[in-house]
């Protein structure tokens, strides 16, 4: 929002025949979401924040110290008077607005914010004394919004997760990682992520994938002999699974679609003969394909922390 101001008083009045419009004047940015006359409380704003670019926030002040444990740095007044108090901050507008939108429990998603002005704004808490656990758990605006950028970064939303030990975020973010090489994170990333959670990334990989083994070792069950199918043509069957499930378990990573497992193991029907054995080896894809949907639900899913985090000490 766009404010012009009358002009400053060292401009003085206008001259004898000059127009008020050909004066000059001053023009201020106003947050579009706090201005003076945003509908955010039942008393008006009595604290104005002015960020680094020159845009001002209209906020209240029991609102910041109600966040704060320090009174949001030791810039807000316990009380104001009449007319907003003006504050200088050092942030930029892009993350005062996201941490303002954190505290008054708002969603800053329709202003898009870059990751770097939401990391920003998360490390700011800590200055302002406020708690990013209260303000970035789970069903709050800010985790949403940090959950909708991680598609995009997700190493880098899992190392602002990890620095602020935002363990439900983490877990979160981990099932956006299942797909990234371990070996391309940085120095820098890890030294962000921390050890603690960076060996809960390394033990979420090598679990699924020691899991994924498990999970193909065992052959297709055998039938009772027939005389067109004996037990030494149904070893053919097992050998042909004991090499696919064995290039499968070497090509493919934490993130192995269920439909990938199909498309590997299903072709193995087609040199079958035997109809009994079509129906054993459909079974055992069948009910392989089921176990690993399960173990992508507890290690991958969004909501619920997997095994192998859990086994790891918090």
């Amino acid at each position: 929002m766009q404010i012009p101001t009358p002009p400053t008083s060292s401009n003085g009045t206008p001259e004898e025949g000059q127009d008020l419009a050909d004066q000059p004047s001053t023009v201020v940015s106003v947050s579009t979401s706090f201005h003076p006359t945003a509908n955010l409380d039942s008393c008006p704003p009595d604290v104005c924040l002015m960020s680094v670019d020159s845009v001002f926030f209209y906020v209240h002040s029991h609102k910041l110290l109600a966040a704060s444990n320090n009174a949001f740095n030791n810039t807000i007044p316990s009380r104001c008077g009449e007319e907003p108090a003006v504050v200088s901050l050092p942030e930029h507008s892009a993350e005062l607005n996201v941490l303002l939108h954190a505290i008054y429990n708002l969603s800053a998603a329709q202003y898009s914010p870059p990751l770097d002005a939401v990391s920003a704004c998360v490390d700011a808490m800590r200055v302002y004394g406020i708690d990013p656990h209260t303000h970035i758990a789970p069903q709050t605006p800010l985790f949403s919004l940090i959950m909708g950028l991680t598609p995009a970064a997700p190493l880098d939303c899992y190392a602002l997760a990890s620095s602020q030990d935002l363990y439900d975020l983490a877990v979160a973010i981990s099932s956006f990682l299942l797909s990234y090489s371990l070996a391309d994170i940085t120095d820098e990333a890890a030294a962000r992520i921390g050890p603690k959670y960076l060996k809960r990334l390394f033990f979420l990989h090598l679990g699924r994938a020691e899991r994924l083994k498990l999970l193909l070792l065992p052959p297709p069950s055998s039938h009772p002999p027939t005389p067109f199918c004996d037990l030494v043509e149904q070893k053919r069957l097992t050998r042909a699974w004991a090499l696919a499930t064995a290039y499968l378990a070497w090509e493919a990573g934490p993130d192995l679609s269920t439909a990938s497992i199909e498309a590997a193991l299903r072709p193995l029907g087609e040199h079958l003969g035997c109809e009994q054995c079509q129906i054993l080896l459909r079974e055992r894809i069948n009910n392989l394909v089921v176990q690993w949907s399960v173990v992508k639900l507890t290690q991958g899913n969004t909501v619920h922390a997997d095994v192998w985090w859990t086994a790891c000490p918090k």
